[in-house]
């Protein structure tokens, strides 16, 4: 019997949000009554177990799409946050 592969921490960025279709001043304030911190997500993205713990439906569609961008991710292992891109949600 084989040993299942170990899972990699998937990373949530706003390029995630933005492919689930999330407007960025809708969801600033989930983050704040979630006790999440807004810049420091848009700055270096949030581990998806954090949101997944939430135990909030509506972080389904951004975890799907987090999943499916590292998974078609190269393997090179560099997992940089577009800051350019994160900036844009700033206010």
């Amino acid at each position: 019997m084989t040993d299942p592969l170990p899972t990699i921490p998937v990373r949530v960025t706003v390029q995630d949000l933005r492919a689930a279709r999330y407007c960025l001043p809708g969801v600033r304030p989930w983050f704040r009554r979630h006790g999440l911190g807004w810049q420091e997500f848009l700055d270096h993205g949030i581990d998806a177990d954090r949101l997944r713990a939430t135990g909030d439906a509506l972080v389904d569609p951004v975890l799907r799409e987090a999943e499916v961008r590292e998974a078609s991710a190269p393997a090179s292992g560099s997992k940089d946050i577009n800051l350019t891109e994160a900036s844009h949600g700033r206010q």
